[in-house]
């Protein structure tokens, strides 16, 4: 700390001097416990030590910068002893003036000095039209974030115009900043989504805000990004999504584009479906219901899109050209018919899959407690085998969490569907969270599932009776798992083409099967007809299609279990397998999740190993060249970091929908490395374990170990340098090479 001006104007002027030439020698020569010894020995000597402070700031540059200094040292040991020595505080006019100076120490100084001059000098008894004439002036330097830190630290929010002071903050991707600043105020939080939401209009420009701003670049705030930090804002506070309706209609314009890519591309959900959820998605919203007029005319016809017209009673000068001639000729008609002239043969496609072997009077959907009594007694007999599943209504990436609909629960011989969604008296909430917890933590019985940490996950997040369902787990059997060791001693199966395309009469796209359903058709020799996945599992009553769905997913994981421990050497296990299976399982309690944690499957190596037990081995180790991934446009960097390191990637670009990662996951056979919120709407449109959650709050090479780790990918020297020449990857994944 540089003397560059005398503090000869205060009365301790000659001891300051002192001072502060022994605290430079003893800070250049880092005696830093001599330093501390002397610092305080300093400021018992002063008549005014506050005073002195400020003029070894005013008169030194040192500490302007981002590093640690003299300057930082000394104003932090200052407000430790003044914690010791009360009586030093100043007061009244003596404080006033203090302040005065500090301000302008403020104006220049970084962030980790405020919290302890803000201290010192209790800005915050400070008048408050001072305070925020400092942080206009702070502003209007253009220093964005100083201004907003210093009005969170002195909590100045109400008197500012939100929108003036996040709005540089967005177009410098201060996200964070921009949260930390409403974090505390509901009525911030609602205006600066109504401004988000505004700027969200597909005719706005940003380009014309980032003109009141010099040296900010306006493509740094684009529709995309504004719409995820609205629906990240919208989730973290819990606020009405009516505030955002710009937001929301685009979110909901993609869901309907999604549910015409499914019906009329892939054709892979039924006209019912299809029907039920366009309905619940366009809702009473009349720029929707004219956004699907715009879509039947180009994936149907116009006489379908006139009925949907009618349907809605859309004025005739909305409608595009054509419709309104078939408008006119309709008669009154309630119902919408089907877009093709096909009907699907469900008995037909039905002997193409796998089929239940237990008669439909063995399926069992029960909606009150007492009915839930007999499935109690069933499942809870020690040495019980138990296939479970869950159903809940698809989000389609619109705002706010599923709710498990249907617990299904498999026995030989039985399948009981739960009814979640019926209401029940406190009481029997209680005694069905009790049946619940007893169930699975009960080492004795053997619950089968395939990717059931997801499940189980969802299950707590679904009524706060279930939050502890799922902390004491044992004694569940993850087929996941065993997919995955399938999948590596089966490789040479996986590429014969001996997976079969399996398709109805009116499917034109063949849909290679994936997940739980490529595990059922290699272990029994049909796959799982998944029509119905995509239901509004909500809706009651649940349809015959559904229910004989919801307990063909349960029951065949007992079928898929007994041929694999009948004779697992068939299927390329180990001999042993049986045995390790039926091992009685045991676990520790699974650690307590952080506040941070986002409200989804587990994103670890836990995802993908078995649940409670000890029973297999982890997952089979993969070449780089091995495993081929879509990353999110938020993980770019984690995209070039595994590509450097041989890895098969394809990244999607800025503008991209998240969507188009599904998209090509299905087509090329990769796994979607996807974050946050974007994940509960990917997870649903590929097979179980074909995304994964990555923790976003990482750098890009810890992104990439996690990666690693989850998939047991081994690298290599050789793979480093197999698709990108970058010499400095080798120190930083140096650990990895084998």
């Amino acid at each position: 700390m540089s003397q560059e001006s005398s503090p000869s104007n205060c009365p301790d002027g000659p001891a300051s001097l002192l001072l502060l030439k022994a605290l430079q020698s003893l800070w250049t020569k880092k005696e830093m416990n001599k330093l501390k010894e002397e610092t305080r020995r300093g400021f018992e000597a002063l008549e005014d030590p506050l005073g002195v402070l400020l003029d070894m700031l005013e008169g030194s540059s040192d500490w302007k910068g981002k590093g640690r200094s003299l300057g930082y040292y000394i104003t932090n040991e200052l407000q430790l002893w003044i914690k010791d020595h009360p009586a030093t505080q100043q007061s009244g006019l003596r404080l006033k003036k203090l302040q005065a100076r500090v301000f302008r120490i403020l104006a220049q100084s970084q962030v980790n000095l405020l919290d302890p001059l803000i201290n010192i000098y209790q800005l915050h008894t400070a008048d408050r039209n001072c305070l925020l004439g400092h942080v206009s002036h702070i502003y209007h330097k253009g220093k964005y974030k100083e201004a907003a830190i210093l009005s969170i630290k002195l909590k100045l929010q109400p008197d500012l115009d939100v929108e003036k002071m996040c709005t540089p903050l967005l177009f410098q991707e201060k996200t964070n900043l921009v949260e930390a600043y409403v974090a505390e105020y509901p009525d911030l939080q609602c205006k600066l989504l109504q401004t988000l939401d505004m700027w969200c209009e597909p005719s706005f420009n940003t380009k014309d805000i980032s003109r009141q701003y010099e040296g900010l670049r306006p493509d740094k705030l684009n529709h995309k990004m504004l719409s995820k930090l609205v629906f990240r804002l919208l989730e973290q506070y819990n606020l009405d999504p009516a505030l955002c309706p710009n937001v929301i209609n685009q979110r909901h314009l993609g869901s309907l584009k999604y549910l015409f890519y499914k019906r009329f591309v892939e054709k892979t959900m039924t006209q019912e479906n299809w029907v039920d959820h366009v309905q619940n998605t366009v809702g009473e919203n009349r720029w929707l219901q004219e956004q699907l007029i715009q879509l039947l005319v180009s994936y149907c016809d116009l006489n379908t899109a006139a009925r949907w017209a009618f349907h809605y009673r859309l004025p005739e000068e909305t409608l595009p050209c054509g419709v309104t001639g078939g408008l006119q000729k309709l008669k009154v008609q309630e119902r919408v018919e089907d877009a093709e002239t096909g009907v699907d043969d469900y008995e037909e496609t039905r002997k193409n899959y796998y089929q239940l072997s237990i008669p439909r009077e063995s399926i069992h959907f029960l909606q009150t407690w007492e009915a839930m009594q007999r499935c109690k007694e069933e499942v809870l007999r020690p040495g019980r085998v138990i296939g479970m599943d869950m159903e809940w209504r698809p989000s389609f990436g619109v705002v706010g969490k599923s709710r498990v609909s249907v617990l299904q629960i498999a026995v030989e011989e039985q399948v009981f569907l739960l009814d979640l969604l019926q209401p029940l008296k406190p009481d029997e909430m209680e005694e069905l969270s009790h049946f619940l917890r007893t169930l699975f933590s009960d080492p004795t019985i053997l619950k089968l599932g395939y990717g059931m940490s997801g499940d189980l996950h969802s299950l707590a997040a679904t009524c706060s009776a279930f939050k502890e369902v799922d902390k004491q787990v044992q004694g569940v059997l993850d087929l996941l798992t065993v997919d995955k060791q399938l999948q590596k001693s089966c490789s040479a199966w996986r590429k014969s083409g001996l997976q079969v395309d399996v398709l109805s009469q009116n499917r034109g796209v063949r849909q290679p099967e994936r997940g739980l359903s490529l595990l059922v058709q290699y272990v029994l020799g049909k796959p799982l007809d998944k029509t119905e996945q995509l239901s509004n599992w909500e809706k009651r009553p649940l349809r015959e299609e559904q229910i004989l769905y919801a307990a063909s997913d349960a029951y065949c994981l007992l079928e898929v279990y007994k041929k694999l421990c009948e004779d697992p050497a068939r299927f390329g296990l180990s001999l042993d397998l049986t045995e390790s299976l039926l091992r009685k399982p045991t676990i520790k309690p699974r650690p307590k999740k952080q506040l941070n944690q986002q409200e989804m499957p587990l994103p670890s190596e836990q995802q993908a190993k078995v649940i409670g037990t000890e029973a297999l081995s982890p997952p089979p180790s993969l070449a780089p060249k091995e495993l081929s991934v879509v990353c999110d446009n938020m993980l770019q960097g984690l995209g070039r970091h595994l590509r450097c390191l041989g890895v098969d990637v394809r990244v999607l670009e800025n503008d991209d929908d998240h969507r188009k990662a599904a998209e090509i996951a299905r087509q090329e056979g990769r796994v979607i490395l996807t974050s946050g919120l974007p994940y509960q709407t990917l997870q649903s449109q590929v097979g179980e374990g074909r995304c994964f959650s990555v923790d976003c709050s990482g750098k890009a090479k810890e992104q990439a170990l996690q990666v690693l780790k989850h998939f047991n990918v081994q690298v290599t020297l050789a793979d480093v340098f197999s698709r990108c020449q970058v010499g400095h990857l080798l120190s930083e994944f140096g650990a990895l090479l084998v």
